[in-house]
């Protein structure tokens, strides 16, 4: 019953408003730092390629490129969600 009792005195010392504040402002930087390094990223294949992805997948309609480039999207997505967790 007394660890109970800490926990709570403990947790009520800090303002909810104060702690939701912080935690606001660390997801936002993290987010931005997120898609920084995304668009970074995906600039880079872009400019790597031999070819141009746009008219590969607009106008010749290359499936197989656009499985390519969606699935080095959700690697890439699952890379920064780790490095930021």
């Amino acid at each position: 019953m007394h660890a109970y009792a800490t926990l709570f005195a403990a947790a009520a010392e800090e303002p909810v408003t104060g702690r939701l504040l912080s935690k606001l402002i660390e997801s936002v930087a993290f987010v931005g730092i997120g898609i920084i390094v995304f668009l970074l990223a995906f600039f880079l294949i872009t400019k790597i390629a031999p070819f141009s992805m746009r008219k590969e997948i607009e106008e010749d309609q290359n499936t197989a490129l656009g499985i390519i480039i969606g699935s080095v999207i959700i690697g890439l997505a699952i890379i920064i969600a780790a490095a930021i967790s």
